[in-house]
């Protein structure tokens, strides 16, 4: 049976394979197919938002790593418990809103489940530690 911190691994990992696809959906919009298919030199800036989408996307792979490596660790370790479950499933969460908020342009919000998922990190670490 899988263990919900691994559901949420794998539901992180989905969303971040996903999150290409509004920016480039207003890339072919803006562009044309072809253009979006080539190398994509001398292209017309996106939209800010699909600018900022991203952006969103790169951090989102950037911290699947780390996020993987530590429910992969505390999996083979033994240590996953209420707390590791927990801290993966408020870490998808807050990855979802991260995005969200990225794109949107809302500052404070993105910088605010951005700490709340790096202390899902942490807590994850923790356990594995501890």
């Amino acid at each position: 049976m899988m263990s919900s911190a691994l559901m949420y691994l794998g539901w992180t990992a989905l969303i971040t394979v996903l999150m290409w696809v509004p920016a480039a959906l207003q890339m072919i919009q803006g562009q044309g197919l072809m253009s979006a298919f080539g190398n994509r030199d001398n292209l017309a800036p996106l939209a800010p938002w699909a600018e900022r989408s991203n952006r969103a996307h790169r951090n989102a792979v950037e911290n699947l790593v780390v996020f993987t490596a530590l429910v992969l660790t505390a999996h083979a370790a033994g240590a996953v418990n209420e707390a590791v479950s927990t801290a993966a499933m408020v870490y998808f969460w807050a990855r979802v809103l991260h995005y969200l908020s990225y794109t949107a342009g809302i500052k404070y919000l993105r910088t605010g489940v951005w700490t709340v998922g790096w202390a899902c990190l942490l807590v994850i670490a923790w356990q594995i530690l501890a």
